[in-house]
């Protein structure tokens, strides 16, 4: 991290303000005993014959020195090894450099890595080569550490390795890289620092080494392992192996498994141990956070087969803490199990593969709670993977296939959704039948966005009349599917001419929803938005906008403030203030919403245009 070079500097910036400065080696006791005796020496109290324990010597004559000093222990290896060298008294200053932890906390400084612009101004400085993006890519590789830039640096200056070049090696040999270079005024280089780290580990505590090759496995930030060792309590790692691939590889991954610590003594102990050796950072909120190059040696230390073998076990355990149910769907729509769903969102990208069912869990999440265009990312890659492994109408592909469709069109292009719902259609009734329940949804979804892109209200009711008996038939009246689709027929019955029809419709859905779903349940409350609009739209503005403001609290609580589906009754409350005669208040309410919407789905947006026009539209009713 630069410790040695940062107190360095400060003794040089601030070496007016003392008469002694002393730097002591303090990682070895027979280094630093002996350079106490150099410095009892420069302080005339020591002669080549003494017998007296110079560290005494030093202690009295600091005690009574007359001017400001300071004493820089470098590199010590915990506070218990240092304590019998430290000064009692005197008019002086210590600085301590550790990669031991912990340290009295309001006594510490834990160093970061260094900010990616210094860190790139560094290493471009360090080999003579201007080339922003290769040193923003290696700066991305090495985690923005300063001693593996140096290291870099040092390796590109011997070999005439170019930036970009050295990134490619990187990528391709990156243990074999981190173990050359001769970083300049250090004695080590990255692979053998944090090998040092190992090795004291493996003779202390062999469930503290299986933690940190966990650890390793996952994205190196905020990792909850508290969260993630939870299975293991239980007692029962078996009840883990869920897919082929586990069941597979059996043996090796329940010997993994089982040697991960499954107490909560055992847990803390192990992270007690990584800490004091500075190989994760401070604990918070059982979450840790470790360096990605401390993960790459951590792993690349292992043989092919042992890496493969601790990866299976992070997924099994990453697995058997997600939101798990009969429906992927239906787990990542309950909005209780949004925070479980983003504590374990960059961990699951970091670490699953693309055709892992629970894959489409996470892309349902994302969808759901309202990130629309990175639910359209994911699910075009899981599409296109599921389409070459398992071919394009493999029913797995086509389901993929559909959730594609439902974040196209809400990421703001429902022609194009409307588009490959009608080819997926056809598709789904050959393969999956006519009145499979895959079918019979992706015929909602080319319903719902060819009324989206503009086909005649008329038209899109007459596709519900004809989709609706089917889908009682085959799912039930009370299925969340069955729901959905009622309520989109209401919807289009409404803007086909009948206001009060789709009214009556949505009030009878919502005492089905609320009774089945809850309340608090995401199609419950779009069912209510609705019936609170199809109130305003067939006559009753004033109970409409009662009904958006009642609803907008239990929005925000549940799905958050920046949900789109939130600044969307955001938009209805405004607009239906306005048309109860507040045409001021409307106005403001609409100029509060559009840089919230533009920073959430964007300035081409389908409802931030529309939001602009009613800002134009209001903005006349108010003269």
């Amino acid at each position: 991290m630069g410790k040695t070079s940062l107190v360095v500097e400060y003794a040089h910036r601030y070496l007016h303000e003392y008469t002694l400065v002393w730097q002591l080696p303090a990682e070895d006791t027979a280094l630093l005993s002996a350079a106490f005796a150099d410095l009892a020496a420069l302080l005339a109290v020591r002669q080549p014959t003494d017998v007296a324990d110079p560290v005494d010597q030093v202690h009295a004559a600091l005690a009574a020195y007359s001017g400001q000093w300071l004493l820089i222990f470098d590199n010590a290896p915990s506070a218990e090894a240092l304590r019998a060298y430290l000064p009692p008294a005197g008019p002086g200053h210590l600085l301590v450099t550790s990669r031991a932890a912990p340290w009295p906390f309001d006594q510490g400084l834990e160093l970061d890595v260094l900010d990616t612009e210094p860190a790139m101004a560094f290493l471009q400085a360090r080999v003579g080569q201007e080339d922003r993006d290769g040193a923003a890519a290696v700066v991305a590789a090495l985690g923005a550490l300063p001693l593996a830039l140096e290291q870099a640096g040092a390796y590109m200056a011997d070999t005439g390795t170019t930036i970009t070049g050295y990134h490619g090696l990187l990528q391709h040999q990156r243990s074999t890289v981190l173990a050359q270079g001769e970083p300049w005024g250090y004695p080590s280089r990255v692979a053998s620092t944090w090998q040092l780290a190992f090795d004291t580990l493996a003779g202390t505590n062999v469930e503290a080494i299986s933690l940190i090759r966990l650890l390793a496995c996952y994205a190196p930030d905020a990792i909850p392992y508290r969260l993630l060792l939870t299975p293991l309590e239980a007692g029962r790692p078996q009840d883990l192996l869920v897919t082929d691939e586990l069941r597979t590889h059996r043996s090796r991954t329940l010997d993994v498994l089982r040697s991960l610590p499954g107490t909560t003594l055992d847990v803390n102990r192990a992270i007690s141990l990584l800490r004091r050796q500075c190989l994760i950072r401070i604990p918070a909120a059982d979450h840790v956070s470790i360096h990605r190059l401390v993960q790459a040696v951590t792993l690349d230390n292992l043989p092919a087969a042992a890496r493969a073998a601790w990866r299976r076990a992070a997924c099994a355990l990453l697995q058997g803490v997600l939101p798990a149910g009969a429906e992927e769907e239906a787990d990542a729509e309950d909005t209780v199990n949004w925070p479980r769903f983003a504590q374990l969102l960059p961990h699951a990208r970091a670490l699953l593969p693309l055709d892992n069912p629970d894959m489409c869990k996470i892309a349902w999440y994302l969808g759901v709670s309202g990130d629309y265009r990175t639910a359209k990312m994911l699910s075009l890659q899981i599409h296109e993977r599921r389409a070459r492994t398992l071919g394009p109408e493999h029913p797995r592909t086509l389901s993929i296939r559909r959730q594609l469709i439902r974040w196209l069109g809400q990421a703001g292009n429902p022609v194009a959704a409307r588009d490959q719902a009608a080819a997926l259609v056809p598709v789904c009734r050959r393969v999956l039948g006519p009145e499979h329940p895959n079918t019979l949804i992706a015929r909602h979804e080319l319903a719902h966005w060819s009324g989206a892109s503009g086909v005649p209200a008329a038209a899109v009711r007459d596709q519900y009349v004809m989709l609706l008996p089917l889908m009682r038939k085959v799912l039930g009246d009370e299925d969340g599917m069955t729901l959905r689709v009622r309520h989109t027929y209401a919807t289009w019955m409404g803007r086909a001419g009948d206001p009060a029809g789709a009214r009556d419709q949505l009030a009878a859905i919502h005492v089905i929803a609320e009774h089945v779903m809850g309340a608090d349940h995401p199609v419950t409350l779009n069912i209510r938005h609705a019936l609170a609009s199809w109130t305003g739209l067939a006559g009753d503005a004033a109970s409409a906008r009662d009904h958006v403001a009642a609803l907008l609290p239990d929005l925000e609580r549940l799905m958050g403030a920046d949900h789109p589906v939130t600044l969307k009754a955001r938009h209805s409350l405004a607009s239906w203030t306005g048309e109860a005669g507040d045409a001021g208040a409307a106005l403001d309410q609409f100029a509060a919403l559009l840089p919230d919407l533009e920073r959430v789905v964007g300035t081409v947006h389908p409802t931030t245009l529309a939001v602009r026009s009613a800002l134009a539209h209001w903005s006349a009713r108010t003269g």
